[in-house]
């Protein structure tokens, strides 16, 4: 079973986590959440989340994708973790799937992953996201890298990580299953 990664950053999108989260556990992947400092993470609009585990305690040889939800300050905070960005270079460098959604674009652009790929992020995080090629798309994916606006996409955005991971197959049945057009 492939498994994916979700770090939670105190302040993060609660849509864009528990979207990912759920269409995963649905299309039969493993999700581990990850918190940056500690297990109890409160997102931007009150919801707190028990992660799995700690960043430090992820093992890169476990993972096969790294998805980071947006919000303010989450994002902020996950730009500022030097795991994270580890794990995501080192990730990325093996050929596993980076992906972000609102201000986290920002996270892989520190990281270093997106230079010369296209990109999108919410409206107004372009400039600091300076290496890649930026679109104004609801969801960007370039070779192993997908980027999405922000929280009223993050269905599509799930399903376009499940797409990568799993196939169109599996994205037709889980469309069919939770009655989704897009």
């Amino acid at each position: 079973m492939k498994k994916v990664m979700i770090p939670l950053g105190e302040g993060f999108e609660e849509i864009e986590a528990v979207t990912n989260i759920d269409v995963f556990r649905r299309a039969g992947l493993e999700v581990v959440t990850a918190g940056l400092g500690k297990k109890e993470v409160e997102g931007d609009h009150g919801l707190k989340i028990k992660a799995d585990l700690l960043i430090k305690e992820v093992d890169i040889n476990e993972i096969e994708a790294i998805v980071l939800p947006g919000g303010m300050p989450g994002a902020e905070n996950l730009r500022n973790s030097d795991k994270l960005l580890w794990l995501i270079s080192e990730l990325d460098q093996k050929g596993g799937l980076v992906a972000a959604i609102c201000a986290a674009p920002m996270v892989l652009d520190k990281a270093g992953v997106i230079e010369d790929k296209n990109a999108t992020s919410y409206p107004g995080f372009k400039r600091k996201m300076p290496s890649c090629n930026y679109f104004e798309e609801r969801v960007v994916r370039d070779h192993n890298v997908i980027t999405g606006r922000g929280p009223g996409v993050a269905m599509e955005f799930a399903l376009e990580v499940v797409r990568y991971l799993l196939g169109h197959e599996k994205v037709d049945e889980l469309k069919e299953q939770m009655l989704t057009n897009f």
